[in-house]
Order: C-alpha cells, then structure tokens, then sequence
C-alpha cells in the first residue's frame, strides 16, 4: 500500500510539472506582427518541443528523488537537442530574410534563435519546481511553485526596446539639391528626380538621440539599426519593389553628435503608428555595448565569462 502511495505521488508530481512546463512554453510562444513561428506547423513544432522540455523537468525530480542518477543524462541531452533548435531557427530565418523587401540582418536573426533555445530551458525550470514542490510537500505546493514560475516568466519575458537607450523623435525629410537629409543628419545623394519625389512625398524621418555613452555605441550597431528598419517596414509595409535601392529604408549615424537619423518609406503613413514602431523595437542582445564598463576597477584583470 505504501508503496503504492508513493508511486501515485510521484505520478502526481510527474504530470504536474509536465503541465505547467507546457503552459509555460504555451504563454511564451506568440505570432505577432512578425507572423514567427507560422500558423499552424511552427507552433506545432515549438509547442511539442515545450511538451518534451516539461516532461523531462517533471521526470528528473522522482528520478532524483529515488537516487536514479540518470535523470542528469538526460537532461544533458535535452541541452544538447536545444541548441539543434536554436540552429534550426538561425537556419530556417536566414534563408528567408533573402526573401525581404527589408531583411532582419544576422544580429536579428541570431537574437530570435537564442530567445526559442532560452524558453525551452524556462519550459524545463518550471517543471522542475513544480514537480519538486509536489514530490517534496503536495500537490498543492506544486500548484503554487507552478503559478508563481507562470507569474515570474510573465513578469520578465519581456526584453527591453530602443526607447531604454534613446529618445526617438520626429524629423524633417528634407532636400539640399540631391543630398537628402533627416533633421541635420545626411542621409545620402539621391541622384534621380523621381526618386526625390517620392521621398519628400512618402518618405518619413526619425532621429534617436543616445541618452549616454553606452547608448551611443549601441544605436551605432549596424545588426540593431538593421532591426529598427525592418520592424518599421514590416508594421507599416514598404513603398518600393526589388530592384529599387534608392527607396531602400535607411539609418545613417551623425558622426559628430552620435544621433541616429532614420528614412522609412511606409505604405500606410501614418505619423503615429510610425512613431509607436520605431519606440517599440527590440533592444538586441548581441548589439548592448558597455565601453565604461571598462573604466571600472571592478571589472580590472577579470575574464569575460
């Protein structure tokens, strides 16, 4: 009988965590205005991904519990067949990004695939303390531990935008003969008089001003403005067509001030909509700069890692 109580609590244990490491994977997988992971395949793929990280989360604390020490072989495994996912979703974005009007760029592209890699293992904590509380004290501590995980992921699943390092503000596309400019920053010479008509008439400027040093480094990085000009195109569309490089969108730094002038060309130009995309875009991992970091004494002699 006895044993057969602890069996059943380790079964309890086992779907408890399971199910709120898949609902952790659930909450985090959204299809915004990206359209990433496609309706209905790509979702199918991460959400079984998120049922197998939840199981193994669950099934590694009895397995513990009962000094089976396997469980830890397993989960190296898992680790292992995570980061064929991330590889998996640098190389399916990547050999799509040709297909854009305006690309991601690799520092997009590489920041996306780390985040799909990271939920897993999220996936896999919350089924593991779950399950432990559950194992450990009951199943009710394990509703509990599984709730606060949800809260927790909810809470900082959120990664920061553009408008933590810069102040984005509206600016004037204007002409000096062909040189074109946004606010006091040059953008380029636009040789073509068609071409400079359908700038003044759709084209939009921006200007984001660094709000420190750090800032200025990393608005300077060629993968985040890469990502500022895609998000905008892909929110508000793109007026131009393949084969039209003059009405490519573009970011061009001020090399004096450190601003960041930025020309879109949006189907649907509206000032605010336009406004909200540019403050809304990503800050990219790979992009965050910290140049006086190293004028700390704390961070003298130590290794990166």
């Amino acid at each position: 009988m006895s044993h057969w109580l602890v069996t059943h609590k380790d079964m309890t244990s086992v779907v408890l965590g399971t199910a709120f490491g898949m609902a952790t994977r659930i909450i985090m997988l959204r299809s915004d205005y990206r359209q990433y992971p496609a309706y209905p395949h790509g979702k199918i793929i991460h959400l079984a991904l998120g049922l197998i990280a939840g199981a193994l989360g669950a099934v590694a604390v009895p397995s513990l519990y009962n000094k089976n020490y396997t469980a830890i072989t397993f989960l190296a495994l898992a680790a292992q067949q995570f980061r064929e996912v991330r590889n998996m979703e640098r190389g399916t974005l990547t050999a799509i990004d040709h297909l854009e009007l305006v690309p991601k760029g690799a520092a997009y592209i590489e920041g996306i695939a780390v985040v799909f890699e990271g939920r897993n293992y999220l996936a896999i904590l919350a089924a593991f303390l779950s399950s432990l509380c559950a194992l450990v004290f009951n199943w009710w501590s394990g509703l509990i531990a599984g709730a606060v995980t949800l809260f927790v992921v909810l809470r900082f699943m959120k990664g920061k935008s553009i408008t933590h390092v810069a102040t984005v503000e509206r600016a004037t596309v204007k002409f000096d003969g062909p040189n074109l400019y946004v606010g006091d920053v040059y953008m380029m010479n636009v040789g073509l008089d068609e071409n400079r008509t359908i700038i003044e008439e759709e084209g939009m400027g921006f200007i984001l001003t660094p709000k420190n040093d750090d800032s200025k480094v990393t608005i300077a990085n060629l993968g985040q403005r890469q990502a500022i000009l895609h998000d905008v195109s892909t929110r508000l569309g793109v007026y131009r067509d393949d084969g039209d490089p003059a009405l490519l969108p573009i970011a061009k730094l001020g090399l004096r001030t450190g601003k960041l002038g930025l020309l879109v060309l949006p189907r649907e130009k509206d000032d605010d909509k336009a406004y909200q995309a540019v403050c809304s875009v990503p800050l990219l991992e790979a992009a965050v700069r910290m140049p006086t970091e190293a004028n700390r004494k704390s961070t003298e002699g130590k290794p990166v890692g």
